[in-house]
């Protein structure tokens, strides 16, 4: 009896010491240089993991503020996650059909009272317009995630919105992947200068000293934008690799952590979408692991296996539409951020429980922020 009350007591002991440390796993950034204001979020992402999830909420560059004003009014709170979207120009006679990704010419998507129009701005106005809000708003103590919705690089910032959203009946041939991959191609060359003009405005953000959750190609685990459905090691995972390389040694960009955005897998014929780690470029090029998830698909393993791949790396959920039930936020407490899309947080379901899900014990809301000294950390 007294061995075994030994043996048990041992045992326990052994896992304690296994969960501590693995609560004490912390990943530097995959940028050996990043700014120090990239390794202190990066390291407060890491204090706060399985214990607190951030709020956040997406806003568009044609009407920046809006989507804060609506989290405010519905729960009283200002989220601490501001996000956004270098995006692109809308062309052709349907237009309107891609408001709601937020195109940068077109009125902001989810505003009902106000017709779908094309604006006046530039392209560069509506980039820099975005720039200049993230700047005040890290300065809040906000904390800043971009994201792109791109053109395929023949048509550089312009394109019907079709040209994005293509569809597993028109994604590119593996032939046109494989010479978008291939330095110093026709096609690659167009598609680092699409990268030279987004460059421009994170040297801005890095200037300033504001670090970035940056997600680019996201859901590429999916079938609808031209970045999506090629798994394995000639596919997207190249594309990512390649990018990483491209914005930080060819520009020195050091201000990004790098969020590998999926779409949580779903077997819906024609909308369908792979598995994690067909897709994964490997931890070398990824900080945080992240996870869209739309009509309320809230599984249990959208999260559990994000855990798994990422084997102690940030999680994150980069969009969503509906927001999780009390009881689904709870049973997944990995989950570093939430981000509902703009418009989507008016939908009815999330009006009811808006309120519930922000102020929930586990939530962070800007107002439990200190960023007195311009590092984030909780208040006491």
């Amino acid at each position: 009896m007294k061995q075994s009350n030994s043996l048990f007591f041992i045992a326990v002991l052994l896992s304690l010491v296994s969960c501590a440390k693995m609560e004490e796993k912390r990943y530097m950034p995959v940028n050996k240089n990043a700014m120090p204001e990239v390794v202190q979020l990066l390291d407060f992402l890491y204090s706060i993991q399985g214990k607190y999830t951030l709020t956040g909420i997406h806003n568009f560059a044609s009407d920046i503020n809006r989507y804060d004003q609506v989290v405010d009014s519905l729960t009283g709170k200002t989220p601490v996650i501001w996000g956004s979207d270098f995006s692109f120009n809308a062309l052709g006679e349907n237009q309107c059909d891609f408001r709601h990704c937020g195109p940068l010419n077109l009125t902001v998507p989810g505003n009902r009272t106000v017709p779908c129009e094309v604006l006046n701005l530039s392209t560069t106005q509506q980039r820099q317009l975005i720039v200049d809000a993230a700047i005040k708003k890290y300065h809040e103590g906000r904390i800043i995630t971009l994201m792109w919705h791109c053109c395929w690089p023949t048509n550089g910032d312009d394109c019907n919105g079709d040209d994005i959203w293509r569809w597993a009946d028109n994604l590119p041939s593996q032939e046109e992947w494989d010479e978008l991959t291939t330095d110093g191609t026709e096609l690659n060359n167009l598609w680092k200068k699409q990268m030279d003009g987004i460059a421009v405005y994170l040297k801005q953000l890095q200037a300033a000293g504001v670090p970035v959750l940056w997600r680019p190609f996201h859901e590429m685990n999916g079938v609808w934008f031209w970045w999506c459905n090629k798994p394995g090691e000639n596919g997207f995972k190249k594309l990512w690799i390649s990018m990483y390389n491209y914005l930080t040694d060819y520009h020195k960009l050091n201000n990004l952590l790098w969020v590998w955005n999926t779409n949580a897998p779903r077997n819906n014929p024609g909308d369908e979408a792979g598995p994690y780690a067909d897709y994964y470029p490997g931890s070398d090029y990824v900080d945080v692991l992240a996870a869209d998830v739309y009509h309320a698909d809230w599984k249990q393993s959208h999260h559990d296996e994000l855990v798994a791949l990422g084997k102690g790396k940030i999680i994150s959920l980069g969009e969503v539409g509906a927001l999780p039930s009390t009881e689904v936020y709870e049973n997944q407490p990995q989950w570093s951020w939430f981000m509902p899309w703009g418009y989507f947080i008016l939908n009815s379901d999330n009006v009811k429980i808006a309120k519930d899900i922000y102020n929930h014990p586990r939530s962070v809301n800007l107002d439990m922020i200190d960023f007195s000294d311009q590092t984030y950390k909780l208040k006491k």
